[in-house]
């Protein structure tokens, strides 16, 4: 045999290529040229990589069948594969991969025939592409041939030895790894998918006693089965919430309703015994599932269960497990990566709609790229920081080259588009799922607004919680403030008077917070300088923020109380540098705010303009 192979170099932009699901990838003009075909990784290392595609697919690895104790003659063996959604042969999916001279699915695949071995060695790859909803009655069905080298007259040229079976549900979780089958003599019974066939299933007769003879490795990648039992069980109590599905079942576990809330507590808990991989690969529907939970708080059993302070101490610790394991992935803030891309491209509000016809206040579209001034600041270094701590000209967009004309231009900026294209969940925890803008399914159910809850939870925090939210402060800063923007955009407040934006009991909270922060900057900027350095820096660009979507008198008002704690510090100091600096650092990044000369000007108390900053012509931003 010859087998040629041309080697060239690869462009870098290949075109006409198709995903490991055989999907077009654009721009693919024409359908006749040859692709080019992405073949699926399998690395070595773990890879922390959300999930941003749909992707469900099974890799099968028959490797090896051991029939020397089989009676009979079967030495030329082949085993053919086939993905079932029932016991009979019509069920057949066509939902295997085919090669490549083949058609692109195919109902069954062979391996190669062995000859003369009755312990034969496999090396095929057999890939499947795996509904969305799998059922109890989903298998993989093997079937051992014996094929005969020369045709007998009224004999076939296939014999089958022999089948096995893998339920691809087991405990509702998806069945994978390395297994070891026993192999029966003759047809299985019906139903037999839902048992396994470890199961010894009366009147039938087994290969050597019924011991594990064929070898083969299951691996499944998918965005759709974690493959962790603690993010399956969280995930299925939260589709059985939203659903109102009761009782659930979670392996041999079934789960009245009267048990469900301390069920769901510690499901919740349990969150930091995940495995890391399985945790970044379903990041964004963890996080958006803890955020559906703070904001409506679910009904069982006829009570509403405030959620609030479970999801942000699960929420606290996955952000700062992610910030320790994972040191490499961080930018020059020391934030990491994966968090701000959540918050940046990812994260909405679950109440909002996503119909673009509706624009909000006026008639102003989205558009544009979405800006904070902690997600804008510039790589420039101050030789007073230890830390790259950068400044931005401007808090909503330092790139903007026009002029802001309509109201609060600079608000509608910070929201643009990206954020809201995004659809926020394809987890499917057992079947389809309640979407995140539905509404309320009775009138007991409540909404919750995040930032206020965040607010709530971080004053009220105490002991690791607290320490971990410190840790990661710039998160739940940032986290606050799209959800605070979100919320004046979508429930029609932008071109409402700033005081009349934010209830008193949240202004009261993000008093008590920034008093709270503030005086751990004092009390520790000796012993964490480092800690204390990213906090400072943190609620600076927090501060500057929310000059864009707050009463700006009240804005000042907590950049005062901050001034007066550092004050009444630095007078007890004897070499005060440190705070000294961190002060400046502070001030430099408040007064970045673009319009922050223009709200300091004095105005005449007979005609006062109807904004601090006509320039921009938010006439009617109080």
């Amino acid at each position: 045999a010859q087998l040629k192979i041309d080697i060239s170099p690869a462009p870098e932009n290949p075109h006409y290529c198709l995903t490991p699901e055989l999907l077009q990838v654009k721009p693919y003009p024409d359908t006749r040229v040859r692709p080019t075909k992405d073949i699926l990784e399998f690395p070595s290392r773990d890879v922390y990589v959300p999930y941003t595609t749909y992707r469900n697919l099974l890799y099968v690895y028959p490797q090896s069948l051991n029939f020397a104790n089989r009676q009979g003659s079967a030495r030329n063996i082949t085993v053919k594969v086939q993905f079932m959604s029932g016991e009979d042969q019509n069920n057949a999916m066509q939902g295997i991969f085919g090669k490549s001279s083949c058609a692109e699915f195919t109902k069954e695949s062979y391996t190669a025939v062995i000859y003369h071995n009755r312990s034969p060695d496999f090396h095929e790859e057999i890939k499947v592409k795996l509904p969305a909803y799998l059922t109890d009655h989903h298998h993989l069905l093997f079937t051992f041939y014996h094929v005969s080298c020369q045709q007998k007259q009224n004999t076939p040229l296939e014999t089958p030895v022999g089948y096995t079976w893998i339920p691809m549900l087991q405990n509702g979780r998806l069945k994978t790894g390395q297994l070891c089958l026993p192999v029966s003599l003759e047809k299985p019974p019906q139903s037999y998918s839902v048992l396994s066939p470890e199961v010894p299933l009366p009147g039938m007769k087994w290969v050597d006693n019924h011991k594990g003879v064929f070898n083969v490795e299951v691996i499944a990648v998918s965005s759709i089965h974690t493959q962790d039992p603690y993010l399956d069980k969280f995930f299925a109590l939260v589709h059985a919430l939203e659903e109102h599905a009761f009782p659930v079942r979670i392996g041999d576990l079934r789960i009245l309703e009267n048990d469900l809330e301390n069920e769901l507590k510690n499901s919740i808990s349990s969150l930091s015994s995940a495995q890391l991989e399985p945790v970044v690969r379903f990041l964004h529907q963890l996080l958006d599932k803890l955020v559906l939970l703070v904001v409506r708080p679910p009904v069982i059993a006829g009570q509403i269960v405030n959620m609030g302070q479970p999801s942000f101490e699960a929420m606290t610790s996955i952000v700062n497990r992610l910030h320790k394991n994972l040191e490499t992935n961080q930018d020059q803030h020391g934030r990491n990566n994966l968090l701000a891309s959540y918050i940046y491209y990812v994260f909405r509000l679950p109440s909002t709609e996503s119909n673009p016809s509706s624009p909000g206040p006026g008639s102003c579209m989205l558009g544009g790229s979405m800006h904070y001034a902690t997600m804008a600041r510039t790589a420039a270094r101050l030789a007073s920081l230890n830390l790259s701590r950068s400044r931005s000209l401007s808090n909503s967009n330092p790139d903007i080259a026009g002029t802001p004309t309509s109201p609060d231009d600079e608000v509608r900026t910070i929201i643009g588009s990206k954020g809201l294209d995004r659809s926020n969940s394809w987890v499917n925890a057992g079947g389809p799922t309640v979407p995140w803008r539905s509404p309320p399914r009775s009138s007991t159910e409540v909404m919750q607004l995040l930032h206020e809850e965040l607010a709530l939870q971080w004053v009220v925090s105490s002991g690791s919680v607290r320490e971990s939210a410190l840790h990661q402060a710039w998160f739940f800063f940032e986290l606050m403030v799209k959800s605070m923007v979100h919320h004046l955009y979508f429930s029609d407040k932008l071109d409402t008077l700033r005081k009349a934006r934010f209830p008193e009991r949240f202004m009261d909270d993000i008093a008590a917070l920034v008093s709270m922060i503030a005086g751990d900057i004092v009390s520790r900027f000796q012993k964490d300088i480092e800690l204390i350095e990213r906090l400072n820096i943190s609620l600076a660009f927090f501060l500057n923020d929310l000059f864009s979507v707050m009463d700006r008198g009240f804005v000042f008002a907590l950049t005062k109380t901050y001034w007066k704690q550092v004050s009444s510090k630095l007078y007890a100091l004897q070499t005060p540098s440190m705070l000294v600096s961190l002060r400046l650092d502070f001030l430099r990044i408040i007064c970045s705010h673009e319009h922050y000369v223009t709200l300091n000007l004095p105005c005449s108390l007979l005609t006062p303009p109807s904004s601090p900053s006509p320039s921009v012509s938010s006439a009617t931003s109080q």
